[in-house]
């Protein structure tokens, strides 16, 4: 990709299950060759205590529990003088607008994944709060990227590092 002016902000986007965390940990280390100092923040650690609780309990999160947190999530993507790669569902346009609103340039970097698979793979990962019950109500509150967004959908399918790489080559090309 170009050398931005200003460090990358990318926010790796996706219901539970998408891989966020796998994938933008991974972009971060890619992009840390280009960019020194560049991290990696999961928005999993920025919910407060009550959010974590209320999924724990299998209770999906509503609009009042999750705007101060992406207000927490842009802040955290807009700090550091060096850039960001957040790993954040994001999944409302209205989301990724208030993350935007503390972060004007950010990126989106939207994770693909079928419906089935998404299910599965929270299953089978261990000690994370959020229950595979309410991976149905993230695919029901889903609006993928608009056509006016800065950002990227991609097919979170094969290994990690070809994933990677698809993001990388999508944003060299300018998407």
């Amino acid at each position: 990709m170009t050398a931005p002016a200003e460090p990358p902000r990318f926010v790796v986007m996706g219901p539970s299950g998408a891989g966020k965390s796998v994938v933008g940990a991974a972009l971060a280390e890619r992009l840390a060759e280009r960019f020194p100092g560049l991290r990696f923040v999961d928005a999993d650690d920025l919910h407060p205590a009550s959010n974590v609780e209320k999924m724990r309990a299998g209770i999906a999160l509503d609009d009042h529990d999750r705007m101060p947190w992406l207000a927490l999530v842009g802040g955290e993507l807009a700090a550091g003088a060096d850039g960001r790669v957040v790993a954040c569902s994001a999944l409302k346009r209205s989301y990724r607008d208030a993350i935007r609103a503390a972060c004007p340039d950010a990126v989106f970097v939207e994770l693909v994944v079928p419906a089935g698979e998404l299910g599965d793979r929270v299953v089978r990962r261990p000690g994370h709060f959020m229950p595979a019950s309410l991976v149905a109500s993230q695919l029901g509150a889903l609006e993928p990227l608009d056509g006016d967004e800065r950002g990227i959908r991609i097919e979170n399918t094969g290994p990690v590092d070809g994933v990677v790489t698809r993001v990388i080559a999508a944003l060299d090309a300018g998407w």
